[in-house]
């Protein structure tokens, strides 16, 4: 059964959605609000936290997967040189990180203006673009990191998507 049959019927909140796809899933979710839901979501590198939140003003749904980071400090120029280059090759969503909350930050708005609505699919999508992104850069940051090793060097690791386990 595809993930939009069950809500055919029915005009649902963009967070309701996202509530409905989390039980289905059987992540860990709270739901902190009317407009936002905060997840856990299991990575093979990270549990990354993942808040969704509704903007009626704008008619966004705004989402945030984060996992902290810590980096040191003599190599912050060259992690935000291989955020420039990892965001070069993200179409939907782009990283960040914010250094005062110690944050990775992958953020996504998906803009609904003129009263349309998503569908579970494109929520479920959203989502899971944001961890498989973050899974694939995951080595990469740590390589620039704690590996002193260069963006461009890091990027190698992430070029090509990984088919399989070895």
């Amino acid at each position: 059964m595809a993930l939009s049959e069950q809500f055919l019927e029915e005009d649902l909140h963009p967070i309701d959605i996202v509530e409905h796809l989390a039980e289905h899933h059987d992540w860990d979710f709270d739901r902190i609000g009317d407009d936002q839901i905060a997840m856990a979501v299991e990575g093979q590198w990270r549990t990354y936290s993942i808040t969704l939140a509704w903007s009626n003003y704008d008619e966004t749904l705004r989402m945030v997967c984060s996992f902290e980071m810590e980096p040191p400090s003599d190599r912050e120029s060259e992690l935000y040189e291989l955020l420039n280059k990892m965001n070069d090759q993200c179409w939907a969503g782009a990283f960040t990180y914010w250094a005062n909350q110690k944050l990775m930050v992958y953020r996504y708005g998906l803009v609904l203006a003129g009263g349309q609505t998503a569908s579970p699919e494109q929520i479920d999508t959203m989502i899971t673009a944001a961890v498989l992104s973050a899974e694939r850069y995951y080595p990469a940051i740590q390589l620039v990191t704690w590996g002193n090793r260069t963006p461009e060097e890091a990027m190698q690791v992430a070029i090509a998507e990984a088919y399989g386990r070895a």
